[in-house]
Formats: C-alpha cells, sequence, structure tokens
C-alpha cells in the first residue's frame, strides 16, 4: 500500500511553489518526518519529509516543475528493503531534469562507500564536482545533515594536486556541465532562475516602478564604536554567548531615530498612511540560494545582546536551511549590510510595502578634519533610500543625522537621547 506525499501549506497568500530537489531516490528507506524533497518559494526553501516509515516509491513530478499547495508528488511504499529505483521512474526524472534546465546533469548520484547511501547532491554541487573532477565521497560535508555544498567542493578543490597527463595519451572527454571548449574558444551556460531569484527580480522592479524612490547619503566615524567593541567584546561573549557586532549598536541607533522620525517607520496603504510605535527590523542574511530577509520582531525593546543573538541565530539557520515562513513576514525598516562584502556606497532598494531601507557600507580610514586638524579615522558611508511620496527630504537627512549622532557618542544609547 502506497501513502501519497503531498506539498504541505506554505505559508499565508502562497499557494504554489518549485520542486528544487529530491533528497531521496526511489528505492530508498525513509522514515516518518524525513524529509525526502526541498521545496523552493518565494521566499525561502521548505524541506517536505515522509508521512510514514518506508520505501521511496514513485516520482511523480521533476525537479524544476511548479506545484501546488495540496497536490501530490511522490509515494511512499509501506515496508520491504530497499530496491533500486525502477527504470521507468529514473526515465522520466532524468528527462524532466533536462526539460527544467539546460545544463546536463549525471543520471544517478555518486555513491557514499563508507555509508553505502547514495549522496545527495544539488545541480550546483554537481557541477562543481564535474568541473573540478573531485570525488563528492571524501569530501566531508558540512550543510544541512551533513551534506556536500558548492563551497565544500571549492575548498577540496584548491588541495587536490592537479593530475599528471601523459603527452601522448588520448584524454577522454569528461561528462560535464557545458562543453568544454578548445583553447581560445567560448563557453555558456544556461541555469534556470529559481524561484526565489524571480521573485526577488519581480518584487524590485515592482518598487522601482511603484515608490518615488530617492536615496540621501552620511558618513559616520566609528572611532566610539570600535573602542567600545573592542573594550567590551570579551566580556560580552563570555556573558552573552555571543559576540559584540556592529549591528547590534546600529539595529539600537535605527529604533532611536525611528521613533523621532515615524514616517520612515511608516507605510502607504491605499490612500492612507500607516504609522506605528513598533519597529519591525529586516536584516539582509546570506544564504546559499541568495540573500534573505528575516525580521527581528519589536526590535525597539530588545538589548544590543538580544539583537546580536537573533541576528546570529537568523545566519546560521539561514546557512543550513532552516528559516521558516514566519521569520520572513512583516518588516516595517530594512538594514542592509554590503561592507561585509567590501561595498563602498551603494543605493539599496526598498523593500515593498516598507518605506525605507538603510544601507551600511565597509569601514576605512579616511582623512577628516578633527578639532582643525586632518586625523585619519575609520569612517563608514551611510545610505538611506525611502519612499518620496511618503518621507521629505527633510525627515530623510534628519533621520540619518540621528542615527550618525547615537554611533558616534554611543552613550545616547544609554540615555535615549
Amino acid at each position: 500500500m502506497a501513502t501519497d506525499v503531498v506539498v504541505p501549506t506554505l505559508g499565508e497568500s502562497i499557494t504554489e511553489a518549485t520542486l528544487g530537489q529530491w533528497l531521496k531516490k526511489p528505492g530508498e528507506a525513509v522514515k516518518a518526518d524525513e524529509p525526502i524533497a526541498s521545496l523552493e518559494t518565494d521566499k525561502v526553501a521548505v524541506d517536505v519529509p515522509s508521512p510514514v516509515d518506508g520505501v521511496m516509491g514513485e516520482l511523480v513530478v521533476s525537479e524544476g516543475d511548479t506545484v501546488n499547495v495540496g497536490a501530490v508528488i511522490a509515494r511512499i511504499e509501506a515496508g520491504g528493503a530497499a530496491t533500486a529505483a525502477t527504470p521507468a521512474v529514473e526515465d522520466r526524472t532524468a528527462v524532466g531534469k533536462a526539460e527544467a534546465a539546460a545544463p546536463a546533469e549525471p543520471a544517478s548520484a555518486p555513491v557514499d562507500a563508507e555509508a553505502g547511501d547514495p549522496m545527495t547532491l544539488s545541480p550546483s554541487v554537481r557541477r562543481a564536482v564535474l568541473e573540478h573532477g573531485i570525488d563528492p565521497s571524501k569530501i566531508k560535508g558540512t550543510g544541512k545533515d551533513g551534506r556536500v555544498t558548492k563551497d565544500d567542493v571549492l575548498s577540496a578543490a584548491k588541495t587536490q594536486p592537479k593530475p599528471v597527463v601523459a603527452a601522448s595519451a588520448p584524454v577522454a572527454a569528461a561528462p560535464s556541465v557545458s562543453a568544454v571548449p578548445a583553447s581560445g574558444g567560448r563557453k555558456e551556460e544556461r541555469v534556470r532562475m529559481t524561484r526565489l531569484r524571480q521573485t526577488v527580480a519581480s518584487r524590485l522592479k515592482e518598487a522601482q516602478n511603484t515608490a518615488a524612490m530617492l536615496t540621501t547619503f552620511n558618513d559616520v566615524d566609528m572611532t566610539a564604536v570600535i573602542e567600545a567593541r573592542n573594550k567590551y567584546k570579551d566580556l560580552f561573549e563570555k556573558k552573552h554567548g555571543v559576540r559584540l557586532g556592529f549591528m547590534g549598536f546600529f539595529v539600537k541607533a535605527a529604533c532611536m531615530a525611528l521613533k523621532d522620525i515615524p514616517s520612515v517607520n511608516a507605510s502607504i496603504e491605499g490612500d492612507e498612511i500607516v504609522y506605528r510605535d513598533y519597529v519591525d527590523v529586516s536584516v539582509a542574511v546570506s544564504a546559499p540560494n541568495g540573500l534573505v530577509v528575516p525580521v527581528i520582531r519589536n526590535a525597539e525593546t530588545l538589548s544590543v545582546a538580544a539583537i546580536e543573538k537573533t541576528i546570529g541565530d537568523f545566519g546560521a539557520r539561514a546557512k543550513n536551511g532552516t528559516l521558516k515562513m514566519d521569520d520572513m513576514k512583516g518588516g516595517t525598516f530594512t538594514i542592509s549590510n554590503g561592507g561585509v562584502f567590501g561595498s563602498l556606497m551603494s543605493t539599496p532598494i526598498i523593500n515593498p510595502p516598507q518605506s525605507a531601507v538603510l544601507g551600511l557600507h565597509r569601514i576605512e580610514d579616511r582623512p577628516v578634519v578633527k578639532d582643525g586638524q586632518i586625523v585619519a579615522r575609520p569612517m563608514m558611508y551611510l545610505a538611506l533610500s525611502y519612499d518620496h511620496r511618503l518621507i521629505d527630504g527633510r525627515e530623510a537627512v534628519t533621520f540619518l543625522v540621528a542615527l550618525k549622532n547615537a554611533i558616534e557618542d554611543p552613550t545616547r544609547l544609554l540615555i535615549d537621547l
């Protein structure tokens, strides 16, 4: 008797997703609640668990297919030992993959020699394995449940000695994602956009088309914050179990500035302006499939330690793919830190329906005038992009000045000044 595996409820207003990857193959044993597939939604990847113990049966859809909530995507056969996948299922899955993405992929995953189970490799990892000629069974995975990531493959490739090929021996063409061109040739690779990337592209263009977007800049002397961090970081980590970073200071400073300039924390709904007495800060963090924006709820009530813990938790869960839909919902103001990637200055795009986003950038020593003397100071450019339909230029500038004052004199954060 077979049990259907259906697409679970994905969250408010989300009715469909893309089958991103099968984590189990037909014939493999599965346990109840064990992830068997990964779905890509508009906001985050979601694992689909097996409803029962059994053996993976028919795969009803292929990787890259769009599926609706409640649709059957696979079947689990009750009991019995794991058997090899049936040719018909394998053939159909392979055809589905070829239709979903132009790059060719291996028909089956490599086998882990020690565990005896087929390794689950994502398409990007498979491409990296083929390009660098790495045996994935010899790589220690750092991803979720020990899965091999693309970074794992790249790290292994750096340490692997290059094979020496005899000049007289003909070189057999190895399978690859795209054809290897002759010396001096060119190649192209076509990869289907993930649902997340498609949604990001659509929302960013929507923001440009809808909002009267403008960006204003300022710079901030980071000397005081850096000194405070260096002085207390060891004690802070010992007491709170989390490292003291700069985001805690900026979130606290932003909450104070938003209290003084409430329009920056507001939004337009129809012909009304919605003002809020709370601050839910969206923070951009890196995930394997791109940036995601989880939300720090009621940030105005949190301590620096609580903010740092929340951000650290978001970062860890984004990396291993366990962020949930509820983590992304809402948000009244966004902070994006391009400085961690080396950005000197940028014009961030509003995250609708929010009305403003703060961009942070890299810290670098620059000459500034202090008390009539030219001195070197660790400076950072700040950028506030905002919807001019709601926020006047005076309010945007005042917000940035208030933020700048709080960062340059962190005592203001303690006395709410």
